[in-house]
């Protein structure tokens, strides 16, 4: 191809110096800013690919136990017609099913032994629509709460730090008493444990009971359904459907998504994944303004050159695009290796981090201390994009100076002693 002489004179000073024909020394230099830009991209998508497993893996987790969306009533006279309600959820296009809940803090007791939980009451049949620990469950421990029967299932950690097994009797005491003679005395309600989950997540194993809604309504006299819980087409999207339910449903309900449930490990994920980003971009910015030295011998080695191609015509505009293509050159190349090498091992995590246990004979996350005993990964297209972008305009930035200064020399003072 018939590149402009810029180019092909650049690219020639790239190899050049890659071969170290002309000058040994700026060839190591030059080589060793591309391993570091290429280290640097490679360590960032490395990085931010794992963290997003690692949400990935826990969000799951949390997603499993709990709906996308939640619909309080803000009456407190509990929903009677909650169907009605879910109808014109369910109108919004990414609103896949519907169904009622009630939710209460109560302190579950066993002899002497309390614990604070979080009890749910659920429609066993609807319930297995929305999240998916009860699709799993519906046909087991599930189908065991029946109305009237006062039946509760336990989180896996709840019933092994209470000591309790299925069959077991515990007693549950609601936070709102009843009026005697003596003075308000709290409402206690003998339960039978009808059985066990188990959804992987500590907070969810360790203080959730689930319990029929019809019981559930009766013990913490709600008078029906507190409100109904939705689950959505894409979580992604819980925000954007939260605030348009919010417009759609009038003030006498309260919408809550996912993300604001859970705020404080939404927000804190957030913001350790911007600001492990900011940090490891600075490596990348570290190893391409390394070309500045690089271009800055360059140009001292090459000033006769650079007198020649001025005598023969050449602007001072074209001189400092020839030095350009090579900065760009080596920032391009440090570039697509890191991102090469990256995605090599982020896609590969799986594999690599097995074998690296298995060869040093340690556990990088031992499941008795860790929720995830396995690294995770999940790279992104919205993080490798601004990653690649990014290094590629920090190297553009990095050649501007020492090609400004190539593009200054004096011909004239640099072939005096030639």
């Amino acid at each position: 191809m018939n590149w402009p002489y810029e180019v092909r004179i650049g690219w020639r000073y790239t190899r050049a110096g890659r071969a170290g024909r002309r000058n040994g020394f700026i060839s190591f230099i030059s080589g060793v800013s591309m391993l570091g830009i290429a280290l640097g991209v490679a360590a960032l998508i490395i990085v931010l690919s794992v963290m997003n497993g690692f949400q990935k893996e826990v969000r799951d987790r949390m997603l499993s136990v709990i709906a996308h969306v939640e619909i309080f009533d803000t009456t407190g006279n509990g929903l009677d017609r909650w169907q009605t309600l879910a109808e014109a959820a369910l109108k919004n296009p990414q609103v896949a099913a519907a169904a009622p809940f009630v939710s209460a803090q109560a302190l579950l007791a066993r002899g002497e032994d309390m614990h604070g939980v979080m009890v749910r009451g659920i429609s066993p049949d609807e319930e297995s629509n929305v999240t998916p620990l009860a699709e799993k469950l519906k046909d087991t421990v599930l189908k065991k709460l029946q109305p009237g029967a006062w039946g509760v299932v336990l989180g896996s950690q709840l019933a092994r730090s209470m000591g309790v097994v299925e069959g077991d009797s515990v007693t549950l005491v609601t936070p709102s008493g009843q009026t005697t003679p003596a003075g308000v005395v709290p409402r206690l309600k003998q339960m039978t444990v009808v059985g066990v989950f188990n959804a992987g997540h500590y907070e969810y194993d360790s203080g959730l009971a689930l319990m029929h809604i019809d019981d559930a309504a009766r013990l913490f006299r709600t008078g029906g359904p507190q409100g109904v819980q939705l689950r959505l087409k894409d979580q992604q999207l819980a925000r954007e459907v939260s605030a348009e339910l919010t417009a759609s449903l009038g003030p006498q309900v309260m919408v809550r998504d996912w993300t604001r449930t859970n705020a404080a490990w939404y927000d804190a994920v957030q913001i350790e994944k911007r600001m492990m980003f900011i940090i490891l971009t600075l490596i990348v910015a570290v190893a391409a303004f390394n070309l500045v030295s690089t271009l800055v011998m360059t140009v001292t080695d090459k000033q006769a050159d650079i007198a020649i191609l001025r005598t023969l015509g050449a602007s001072p505009r074209s001189i400092m695009g020839i030095f350009m293509v090579q900065g760009a050159a080596s920032g391009v190349m440090g570039t697509l290796a890191g991102l090469g090498l990256g995605l090599l091992i982020a896609f590969n995590v799986g594999v690599i981090v097995p074998a690296l246990e298995s060869l040093f004979n340690a556990s990088f996350l031992p499941s008795s201390v860790y929720l995830i005993s396995r690294m995770p990964s999940d790279p992104q297209a919205s993080d490798i994009v601004p990653i690649g972008v990014i290094s590629l305009v920090l190297a553009f930035v990095a050649t501007l100076y020492p090609s400004w200064r190539a593009s200054r020399v004096n011909p004239a003072e640099a072939l005096r002693y030639e």
